[in-house]
C-alpha cells in the first residue's frame, strides 16, 4: 500500500513548511530565507535555515535537511506514511491509496483493531479505578509496588476481572474484533473467552501512542504464569514493540540515550525516580527490530539488565548492530539480586549512578569477569587472562581489541605482546561459549553499499521510500566533525560551480538552454547538476540523489537564489572554454612518442582556434551589452562548441 505520487507532490505543494516549523522553532527573515536555532542540536548562533519557496530546510551546522515530511518524520518519528497523512489533513489535502483490495482492507482493518483494543484498555482502566473486585489489585500496586493514583492514570493500567469473558459480554466490543486483536479467544466448546482474567493490565503502546497489546500480571499467590503478554497480531510484534517507547521518546531524544529494561514494573520505576528515557521488551530478548526503531531516536542504547540472558551469540548480535545501525550498546552495572524496579524504589541516586556508569558490553563482561577471578597468585591471573583474551577476540574491530587487551595486560601484570601473541594465535577462550569466536581475524566491514559507513542511494520513487519507514533519513554528523561553513557548501565544488548550481535550484527555467553537465569539472557538481536535469522536481532529485548530492543541494536549497544569473553563465562557460584551450595546448605539446599526428594537430589548432574567437565573442558581449540578443548568441555559440557540436568557423556568432 503507498500513497498515490501525485498526491504526495499535492500535499508537499500545500503545506507551509515556515509555518510548519515555526511551531518548533522560533524563525526570523534574512533575505528569502528564514534562519533560527537548529531543533536537532545545541547551539548559541543560527545554523538552521528555511526556503519557504523550495518547501526545503538544512542546518550548516549538524547537516539537518529534508522537507515537510522529512520534519515530521524527524521531530514526532513518524514513518511516511504518516508523516503524509497528517499534512494531507492539516492542509485538506484528500489522498488516494495505489493499493489492491486487500490491502487496502487490511489497512482499514487496523484501524478497526485499534479502536477495539484502545476501547479494552479504557474498560479495564476504568475497573481498575471504580471497580469493587479490583481492590486487590489496587492493594497490590499501592502497597507492594509503591504506585498512587497519579502513576496508575499515567501509564493507564487496569485490571481484568476473574470471569471467563465479562470483558467481552460488557464491554460492547465487536466479538470477531475482540478475537483478532487478541483479547478474546473462543474455547473448544465454541464459547467466547476473554484473554486475560484476573491480571493487572499494562496497556503496551507503539511509539504513535496507539494501543496495540496488553501486558498482564497475576497477583501474587494466583495460580498462572506471572506475565502474559498479547499474542501476535496484525498491530502487535512483540519483537517491534517496546513498552514505554510513547512516554519515552522525548527524553530519549533529548537526553541522547534510551535505557532498556526488562518488564513493564522496570519502566514505570524508572520513569517515577526520574529516569524517564526507560523501555522494556516485552516477554522477549533485545531483537534486530527493537534496534531498528531505537536507532531512529537514539544511537546510545543502555542496557539495564544483565546483558548475557540475551543468550548464546549475543556478542555477536550486539557488535553487529553496532556497526550496522552505528548504534552504541552500553550495560548497567545492577546491585547482585537487584533489578532496576527495586533500585528505582529503594535507591533512586543509586540508580542514577548506574546508568551514569554504563559500560560498552564488552567492558562489561570484562569487568564482571574480573570481579569474580581469583587475581591473588599468578595462575589466578593468567587463567583471567585466557578468558578476558577470548572475549576480546570476539570485537570485530582491531582497535578497540588492542585497547582491552593493554588493559588487561595491565590488570593481570603481563605484556600486551604476549596478550597479543594469544589473540593472535586464537589460544584465547570465552568463559561462557568455549573457545574464542574469530581471534585474530580482520576487522569486520560493511558490505559494499552498506553499513553505517555508506552513503547508499536514497530510494526515488514515493512507493519505495513509503515501503522503508524509518530508514534512509538524513545522516546528521556527530559533534566534532570537520564541517563545511556556511558560505560554502563544500570544498568539492568549486565556487563557479557552486553559484550555477544554485542558480539550477532556484531559476531552472534559465538552465534548460544555458548550462550543461560537461561544464562542470568536479565530479560532484557534475552529479549534481545531472540530477536536477533529469528530475522533475526539485524534491525528487535531493530523495533520488545520493548523500553527498542530496546534502549539496539542500544546502543550496536554503542559500537564496543568484542575483546576477547572466554573470554565473558566463563565468562557467568562461571557465570551461579556458580548461579545453588548455588541454588542447597540452595535447599539441605532447612528447614526441605520443604526439598528435599532421592531421590530428591541424584539427587541435583549428578547433583552438574556434574556441579562442567564441570566447572573445562572450566576453567583449558581456562588457556591452549584457543581457542582449548578442550576448546569448555567443553564450550558444560557445556552449555548441564546447559539446563539440558546433561549426569551427571562426565567423561572428549570429
Amino acid at each position: 500500500m503507498g500513497i498515490v505520487a501525485e498526491d504526495i507532490d499535492r500535499v508537499r505543494a500545500a503545506t507551509d513548511i515556515v509555518a510548519l516549523v515555526s511551531e518548533r522553532v522560533a524563525l526570523r527573515r534574512v533575505g528569502t530565507r528564514w534562519v533560527g536555532l537548529c531543533p536537532f542540536h545545541s547551539e548559541k548562533s543560527p545554523s538552521f535555515s528555511v526556503n519557504g519557496e523550495l518547501g526545503l530546510y538544512y542546518c550548516f551546522g549538524c547537516q539537518a535537511r529534508g522537507d515537510a515530511i522529512t520534519w515530521l518524520r524527524e521531530l514526532d518519528h513518524m514513518d511516511f506514511v504518516g508523516a503524509v497523512e497528517a499534512l494531507a489533513a492539516r492542509t485538506g489535502t484528500s489522498l488516494r491509496y495505489d493499493e489492491d483490495a486487500t490491502a487496502g482492507t487490511g489497512r482499514k482493518r487496523q484501524a478497526e483493531l485499534a479502536e477495539v483494543m484502545e476501547a479494552a484498555v479504557t474498560w479495564y482502566h476504568e475497573r481498575l479505578l471504580h471497580s469493587p473486585d479490583a481492590g486487590p489489585a489496587r492493594a497490590y500496586l499501592r502497597r507492594q509496588r509503591g504506585y498512587d493514583a497519579g502513576t496508575v492514570r499515567q501509564f493507564r493500567l487496569g485490571w481484568a476481572p476473574e470471569g471467563w469473558d465479562v470483558l467481552v459480554r460488557r464491554s460492547g466490543l465487536p466479538p470477531e474484533l475482540a478475537v483478532e486483536a487478541g483479547l478474546a479467544f473462543r474455547n473448544q466448546a465454541g464459547r467466547l473467552t476473554d484473554s486475560f482474567r484476573g491480571r493487572v493490565i499494562f496497556p503496551i503502546y507503539d511509539a504513535g501512542g496507539r494501543a496495540v497489546g496488553l501486558g498482564g500480571r497475576a497477583l501474587p499467590g494466583t495460580g498462572g504464569p506471572k506475565y502474559k503478554n498479547t499474542q501476535g497480531t496484525a498491530l502487535y510484534d512483540k519483537s517491534r514493540v517496546l513498552y514505554g517507547l510513547n512516554w519515552a521518546k522525548s527524553s530519549i531524544v533529548e537526553r541522547g540515550q534510551v535505557v532498556v529494561c526488562e518488564g513493564y514494573t522496570d519502566v514505570i520505576g524508572l520513569h517515577r525516580a526520574g529516569v524517564t528515557e526507560a523501555v522494556a521488551t516485552c516477554g522477549t530478548a533485545l531483537a534486530e527490530g527493537h534496534v531498528k526503531l531505537l536507532v531512529g531516536f537514539s544511537r546510545r542504547i543502555v542496557l539495564a539488565y544483565d546483558a548475557d540472558t540475551a543468550g548464546q551469540g549475543a556478542a555477536d548480535k550486539f557488535y553487529d548492530w553496532e556497526r550496522r545501525f552505528d548504534a552504541e550498546i552500553s550495560v548497567v552495572t545492577l546491585p547482585p539480586g537487584m533489578d532496576p524496579a527495586e533500585l528505582a524504589q529503594q535507591g533512586p541516586e543509586a540508580l542514577h549512578q548506574a546508568v551514569s556508569d554504563a559500560s560498552p558490553y564488552l567492558g562489561f563482561r570484562l569487568k564482571r569477569l574480573f570481579a569474580a577471578a581469583d587475581m591473588r597468585n599468578p595462575e589466578g591471573r593468567a587463567r583471567a587472562a585466557e578468558l578476558a583474551v577470548g572475549l576480546i577476540a570476539e570485537h570485530p574491530d582491531s582497535l578497540v581489541r588492542d585497547q582491552y587487551l593493554m588493559e588487561v595486560a595491565d590488570r593481570c601484570r603481563l605484556g600486551p605482546d604476549q596478550l597479543r601473541d594469544v589473540l593472535a594465535r586464537g589460544e584465547g577462550r570465552a568463559p561462557s561459549t568455549g573457545p574464542a569466536r574469530g581471534a585474530g581475524r580482520r576487522d569486520a566491514r560493511p558490505a559494499e553499499g552498506g553499513g553505517h559507513g555508506g552513503t547508499p542511494d536514497r530510494p526515488g520513487a514515493a512507493r519505495r521510500e513509503q515501503d522503508r519507514p524509518g530508514q534512509d533519513r538524513p545522516r546528521r554528523d556527530r559533534p566534532g566533525q570537520d564541517r563545511p561553513g556556511q558560505d560554502r557548501p563544500g570544498p568539492a565544488v568549486p565556487p563557479p560551480e557552486l553559484e550555477a548550481l544554485r542558480l539550477a535550484v532556484h531559476q531552472p527555467e534559465l538552465v534548460a538552454e544555458r548550462l550543461h553537465s560537461r561544464l562542470f569539472r568536479s565530479e560532484l557538481g557534475q552529479e549534481a547538476f545531472e540530477r536536477l536535469a533529469s528530475s522533475m522536481t526539485l524534491h525528487e532529485a535531493v530523495e533520488q540523489a545520493p548523500a553527498p548530492v542530496a546534502d549539496l543541494l539542500a544546502r543550496l536549497a536554503v542559500a537564496g537564489p543568484v542575483e546576477q544569473p547572466d554573470d554565473v553563465v558566463r563565468r562557467l562557460l568562461d571557465r570551461a572554454a579556458a580548461a579545453e584551450l588548455d588541454r588542447l595546448r597540452r595535447r599539441a605539446r605532447s612528447a614526441p612518442e605520443v604526439a598528435p599526428g599532421p592531421e590530428e594537430l591541424a584539427a587541435l589548432s583549428e578547433r583552438a582556434v574556434a574556441l579562442q574567437m567564441a570566447l572573445g565573442h562572450l566576453r567583449s558581449a558581456g562588457t556591452e551589452a549584457s543581457g542582449s540578443g548578442l550576448l546569448a548568441g555567443a553564450e550558444a555559440q560557445l556552449l555548441a562548441l564546447l559539446l563539440g557540436s558546433a561549426s569551427t568557423s571562426s565567423g561572428p556568432a549570429a
